[in-house]
């Protein structure tokens, strides 16, 4: 037992499902019995009201019967309860109950029992007051300085104070520049109400002011009545704290001095009459109540702050002074007095946890058993630790054999719709196809909640991308069919899918399920994103593919594009893509080389991918282990660099129309502030053309909104082609090195790390420190630039120009014999095989080589980069 609990004195739970709030609570002795013991009353949002007399047997007692003295149903939801001299005529103790359209105020009367059940207390009705707005809160005190009685003070919703001299309404005004209520209380020493304004200040309004200023209620139509049917209220001081208020307390334990505490979501302040900070305390956790009592050292106060943690701190002044646990998170805490024992703490909390404690430590009563003292046997211990040993041993040579309890399988139909399934789809090309893809689950087990995700990368999208199946039996399986089209006006950088279905296997000691994970991907076919088209000769981009083997006839390895009845001396084929583009391919006659030509660098990717791997399929099925292919080319560095730069420049200005967005948005806001705030005035001015001003900035909104949408739009298109150039740059640099598959996975895993991207992390800043980090490791010159350090931290760049230099030295790098590899170690760096130079194959329009204006550099087959100026 921790010796920092609060005690529990007496506690209560209060209804089910019933709510409170801060004003729910009070304590008083509401019934007037002149002994001093306080009564604790509880309201509630479900309009019920409660009084207790707590006196337990003994402390930690459960809530006897007699414990409650009154519970009555008011019909009317509770938002704040009080005691005080709120009937004329007598200065008894009265209860005013608040509800959202009307005050109460209710005598307590108690009649002596004549039998064991005790006495029998009733509450009668002495007036109420029906409100014309809906209440917030509410406050009391001898306003104006009256004696022997209470006024009350209500605060509405929209800004109002309305004040009632008891029985009659005495007159309402309305906060200036209000927006949102705001705790509020009165101090007595100044005859000031105070509150806390949606401008995160403390405001102070003298009563005189408040009497005196124009009635709310009165309101006149014309500009020259509003300035002659009274004065405007004026706030006596402002303090800005620079945060919402939870509450408000004014206590004056001294004669001569009062104190204004402010409970702010992360401070404690203390202030004078005058609103000067007496002293502030920076609170390290997020408070939920608190009230201010006597402290026992002169010239203090003491404070009891309780938070969302449980804790009900004690603070003297600034100084924490004791901090105990609580059961509950209270949302108002009272200090009583019971049965002789004074300074008792009463909480309550929002679903009606009720408790009276006390601090204080319990003594404790646990012992610890002796230790049987034994000699130790040293030679057991030897032994049975051997046999531990042994048996962890055996329990680590055996292997787990993880069984598949369910698989999912992707089938892809090989022809396409008869019926496009697409929709949506903003491909301006006449009629966008759609293939059927056939996704299985088997399942040998029970498997419980299971559900299937298929994704496929933009600008691709799938009719239905989620199943949610009911729980599978044993050997039983879930078929599911759905259709994939290209669905954005861009050519996609893969033809890949993903299926992923996850599920629960339950077992003994979980029967929930235990989750698991299944996936599988699948390949489309080419046709789904182009058709065939007239082979075009020429072209602005060229790439030459070599190969060991002679060339095959394109009706074999491309059948689906090519109608077998024209024969096998077919050399040519065109690719239509659905975007606009046209891609050509061409085999040699002569020579065992393949051409793929294209106005676009981002178009070669796809056709290049799908040769490559057809080849590769029709020499597995010939059982030719030797077939390669090789790329003794120039890498098109200088086109893809511009890719790069297109891609940057649209980032640029997504981040410019970002801040301007924001300008105009702040702009926005407090012309909208200024006109409200000319609109609630009692006396408005002209509007200054502030209307005017309001239009124009919201068209810049929209016109704003609407550019940074659009470029949202292309800076997507131009990543989709810079995803479609980098897989083709690391195709040709894979063929031209002739590099391993695990060398191939870091060349991906650097050019390729992100599958979207977003203004926080970028694809260059993400490139350049991965190409960094290759030139600083494996494919470092010296010790020297091992030595370097990079930044820890990832920001956009301010140009591309640091980024397309390290490509260029990586490549340079790798023409002179570098090694991808993981490993920091360069003495144990191998040279790459590099492929030696190839003899020229005179054939007349395969073997020209193109250099593009503006190209400067090109790498030959021996490995070299090669300077070249553009030509004019």
């Amino acid at each position: 037992m921790s010796l920092f609990k609060a005690r529990d004195w007496w506690s209560a739970v209060l209804g089910e499902k019933e709510e409170f709030d801060q004003g729910c609570l009070c304590v008083a002795d509401v019934d007037n019995s002149g002994s001093g013991q306080d009564k604790v009353i509880v309201g509630s949002y479900m309009g019920y009201l409660r009084i207790f007399n707590p006196h337990p047997v003994k402390p930690g007692d459960e809530v006897q019967p007699e414990d409650l003295l009154l519970e009555v149903q008011l019909r009317e939801p509770i938002l704040q309860v009080e005691v005080g001299k709120f009937v004329s005529g007598t200065e008894g103790l009265h209860l005013a109950v608040l509800h959202c359209r009307k005050l109460c105020v209710y005598a307590v009367a108690g009649t002596q029992g004549n039998v064991e059940h005790g006495n029998q207390y009733q509450i009668k009705l002495m007036y109420e007051h029906n409100l014309q707005r809906t209440a917030c809160n509410m406050t009391y005190g001898p306003f104006g300085g009256v004696k022997g009685r209470d006024l009350i003070c209500i605060q509405s919703m929209d800004g109002m104070l309305m004040l009632f001299e008891q029985e009659s309404y005495a007159f309402g005004r309305f906060l200036p520049g209000f927006l949102l209520p705001g705790p509020l209380a009165y101090s007595s020493r100044t005859d000031s109400f105070i509150t806390v304004s949606s401008c995160q200040q403390v405001e102070s309004y003298k009563y005189q002011v408040l009497a005196f200023a124009t009635d709310a209620d009165e309101r006149q139509d014309t500009e020259q009545q509003k300035l002659s049917s009274g004065k405007r209220l004026v706030v006596d001081w402002v303090l800005n704290i620079g945060e919402q208020a939870l509450d408000i307390c004014v206590v004056s334990f001294n004669q001569g001095v009062s104190s204004v505490f402010v409970l702010g979501e992360r401070n404690f302040f203390c202030l004078k009459d005058n609103g000067q900070i007496r002293f502030m305390k920076k609170l390290d956790y997020s408070p939920s109540c608190f009230i201010p009592y006597c402290s026992v050292q002169e010239g203090t106060t003491n404070t009891l702050i309780a938070n969302h943690n449980k804790m009900l701190n004690v603070y003297q002044d600034v100084t924490l002074k004791w901090a105990t646990q609580l059961p509950h998170i209270p949302v108002s805490v009272k200090v009583a007095n019971f049965q002789d024992l004074k300074g008792v703490i009463v909480t309550l909390s929002d679903d009606g946890h009720l408790q009276c404690s006390y601090l204080g430590t319990d003594p404790s009563l646990f012992q610890a058993p002796k230790v049987d003292s034994r000699e130790i046997n040293y030679e057991e211990m030897n032994a049975e630790m051997k046999e531990l040993q042994k048996i962890i041993r055996e329990a680590t040579k055996t292997q787990v054999i993880v069984t598949v309890t369910v698989t999912v399988t992707a089938e892809v139909s090989p022809d396409l719709d008869e019926e496009s399934q697409a929709t949506d789809s903003e491909v301006k090309a006449g009629a966008v196809p759609s293939v059927t893809v056939k996704v299985t689950i088997q399942s040998r087990v029970a498997a419980q909640k299971p559900s299937l995700a298929v994704c496929v990368q933009a600008p691709l999208a799938v009719t239905c991308d989620q199943f949610v199946f009911d729980d599978l039996e044993p050997d039983s399986s879930e078929s599911v069919v759905l259709s994939v089209f290209l669905k954005e006006n861009c050519s996609p950088s893969e033809l890949e899918g993903t299926c992923m279905v996850s599920y629960n296997i339950p077992t003994e000691l979980n029967p929930e399920g235990i989750p698991r994970v299944a996936q599988c991907n699948f390949s489309l076919p080419l046709k789904l994103v182009c058709f065939p088209a007239q082979a075009s000769k020429a072209a602005n981009h060229k790439l030459t593919i070599d190969t060991n083997k002679p060339p095959i006839s394109f009706v074999t390895i491309f059948p689906d594009f090519i109608d077998p009845s024209e024969g096998d001396q077919t050399n040519a084929l065109g690719f239509q893509f659905l975007t606009g583009s046209k891609t050509t391919l061409l085999a040699s006659k002569t020579s065992q080389r393949y051409r793929i030509q294209s106005d676009q660098l981002e178009d070669l990717w796809l056709v290049t991918k799908e040769l490559i791997h057809r080849l590769e399929v029709h020499f597995k099925k010939q059982n030719c282990k030797d077939f390669a292919c090789t790329f003794s080319g120039s890498i098109p560095l200088q086109e893809y660099f511009e890719l790069i730069d297109r891609h940057f420049e649209l980032r640029v200005n997504a981040e410019k129309l970002q801040e301007l967005l924001s300008e105009r948005a702040v702009q926005f806001r407090a012309i909208e502030r200024r006109l409200l705030t000319r609109f609630k005035d009692k006396t408005p001015a002209p509007l200054q053309h502030l209307d005017t001003l309001l239009e124009g900035t919201f068209r810049e909104v929209i016109a704003l909104a609407d550019a940074a949408e659009e470029n949202q739009a292309n800076m997507f298109q131009a990543f989709t082609k810079l995803k479609s150039a980098t897989h083709l740059v690391i195709v040709l640099i894979s063929l031209w090195q002739k590099l391993s598959p695990d060398q191939v996975a870091i060349l991906e895993a650097t050019f390729l790390p992100l599958a979207e991207d977003t203004q926080e992390l970028g694809w260059e800043e993400t490139v350049d420190a991965a190409v960094s980090y290759l030139l600083r490791t494996c494919l470092s010159k010296s010790s020297k630039e091992q030595a370097l350090t990079l930044s820890s931290q990832l920001c956009m760049p301010k140009d591309t120009s640091r980024l397309k230099k390290n490509i260029t030295v990586f490549c340079d790098r790798l023409a002179k014999g570098g090694r991808l590899s993981l490993s920091t170690d360069s003495a144990t760096q191998q040279a790459a095989v590099i492929p030696s130079g190839c003899a020229t194959i005179p054939e007349s329009d395969l073997e020209e080589r193109t250099v593009i204006p503006g190209s400067t550099a090109m790498f030959s087959s021996n490995g070299q980069i090669t300077k070249q100026k553009s030509k004019p």
